[in-house]
């Protein structure tokens, strides 16, 4: 599903760290070695059908690589 942030993602928590992250290995080859953190937190989105909407969002980012694989867990309300 293609989407976009549009404004400030706030709330934001950090789920796992390093060897607690599932995929630790693939974001390791992919994109290189970091302090790897899943986040979640909430932001306003736009869909690809241009809907706006409030949504959960989780991403993967490490220091001097950034947000990686941004995806929407669920939508709010």
């Amino acid at each position: 599903m293609y989407f976009e942030i549009v404004g400030e993602i706030e709330q934001i928590e950090t789920i796992a760290v390093g060897g607690r992250i599932r995929d630790i290995m693939r974001l390791q080859r992919q994109y290189g070695p970091g302090r790897w953190r899943k986040l979640k937190g909430t932001a306003t989105v736009r869909l690809a059908t241009g809907r706006t909407c409030k949504a959960e969002v989780h991403w993967y980012e490490a220091h001097g690589v950034g947000k990686k694989k941004m995806k929407i867990k669920r939508f709010l309300s």
